[in-house]
């Protein structure tokens, strides 16, 4: 059976148990699969990029709530009037 598995970098648990910042390391700052039996177990993401992914899932938020307001009724108003 195949996986598929979403970043360039994999080790095993075997592995990261062993030496986990050497594995944390080869990913050079991106995730890394961390595999069990071959398959997918987790992906190990270093902090900068789970704050990144946090940023972004925040700025999709924010922009379907935009979205959404934009429907809304709204009042025009002229430069003079404010």
């Amino acid at each position: 059976m195949t996986h598929v598995i979403l970043t360039e970098i994999a080790a095993s648990i075997s592995e990261l148990k062993a030496n986990p910042m050497k594995v944390i390391a080869s990913g050079k700052g991106m995730p890394i699969a961390v595999l069990n039996r071959n398959k997918p177990a987790f992906y190990c993401v270093p902090a900068e990029a789970y704050e990144a992914m946090m940023d972004l899932i925040e700025d999709k938020e924010l922009l379907k709530l935009a979205k959404s307001r934009i429907k809304d009724d709204s009042v025009k108003v002229s430069m003079g009037e404010l």
